[in-house]
């Protein structure tokens, strides 16, 4: 096998908070194939804690909504980057923005590989009629098909995560850790679609809250998210509200420690995963087979709503899109089935 011979590799992936979570197994796999290789990453400044334990990868910010907005600012930024002597790109996201960019480093001979998001598989898959229900290529493996597309050669396997990272005494006194083994829960997501109705994820919190010797640790973002999370905290026992209690870079480090994640199909089970942290993934009408299941997780570790009751599952890749009638998909997944499923994970008789 003949190695790449670049050096400097520019990497784009603006958002979201999961998206950016995703490519983090990618790049530690790819690092450790070609550990001189200098990687910098474009990406927003508040993402640059997930990057931030991958040797020689760097973040440049890039602000969209600033010095960056329109084809001036993309201008901009071009110049911004070409003082980094970049060898070639990788674009993970593959819209406008990148797009744009594409042609300025191109006039340069600048080799530019970009994502393909298998939007007609997608199509096929969310299809009303003649639905094609298969499992499409997996987010992670589409983004590694872009280095590979470079002439960088790896593959990915379930060690291409993070290390745990040490949490601190002063952590663990903001957020009252004692000595016991710690559950996430995150329970909400950008769209209803993919959210399990609040009031049994409260029935789930006070069943976990019950077991003997753990903690359970509830993250979100948001005042109204924070409201909520506050009642259960101060209503159940060993359970504690993380939003705005840390910093981010403090969040992960305490995700990094946890026993499980339970998860939407949202980013929190991502940032779980990449520190390969157990993640219970609840799926309402989006489907693990539109590639986006966390990274290493087995399928078993994904319970999904009842097809058999709704057969036009997923109606959406994104979860942005519910049927009439889909609205309470979810509600086929019971407490009691996912916290029978978190003590099979975590060997509780």
């Amino acid at each position: 096998m003949v190695k790449s011979k670049l050096e400097h590799l520019l990497v784009i992936r603006l958002s979201a908070m999961g998206d950016v979570a995703m490519t983090v197994p990618v790049l530690m796999a790819l690092k450790k194939e070609y550990p001189t290789l200098h990687i910098t990453v474009l990406t927003k400044n508040l993402y640059e804690p997930i990057l931030s334990q991958i040797p020689d990868v760097k973040v440049f910010p890039v602000e969209v909504k600033g010095k960056h907005k329109g084809i001036i600012g993309i201008w901009k930024l071009y110049k911004e980057l070409q003082i980094l002597k970049i060898d070639a790109v990788a674009d993970l996201h593959n819209v406008l923005r990148s797009n744009l960019l594409k042609q300025f480093f191109k006039l340069m001979g600048t080799p530019f590989n970009q994502l393909d998001k298998g939007r007609p598989e997608k199509k096929a898959l969310i299809a009303l009629k003649n639905k094609v229900f298969k499992p499409l290529k997996p987010t992670h493996e589409r983004y590694a098909d872009v280095f590979r597309s470079l002439g960088f050669e790896f593959t990915l396997n379930k060690e291409a995560v993070l290390a745990k990272l040490n949490v601190e005494s002063v952590l663990g006194s903001k957020l009252g850790l004692t000595n016991k083994k710690c559950i996430g829960i995150a329970p909400f997501a950008a769209f209803k679609g993919k959210m399990y109705p609040i009031e049994l994820m409260e029935q789930v919190v006070s069943l976990l809250s019950d077991l003997e010797g753990y903690q359970i640790l509830l993250f979100g973002g948001g005042e109204k998210e924070k409201k909520q999370l506050e009642v259960w905290a101060n209503s159940y026992d060993n359970c504690t509200n993380v939003v705005d209690k840390v910093s981010f870079s403090e969040e992960l480090t305490v995700i990094s420690n946890l026993e499980l994640m339970i998860s939407m199909d949202s980013g929190n089970g991502h940032l779980a995963a990449m520190y390969g942290v157990p993640v219970l993934t609840l799926w309402g009408v989006t489907h693990p087979y539109a590639g986006f299941v966390p990274f290493g997780q087995d399928i078993s570790n994904q319970i999904l709503a009842d097809r058999g009751r709704y057969p036009l599952i997923p109606t959406s890749v994104y979860g942005n899109k519910v049927l009439n009638g889909y609205e309470r998909v979810m509600e086929t997944i019971s407490p009691n089935e996912i916290c029978q499923k978190v003590k099979s994970m975590l060997k509780i008789t």
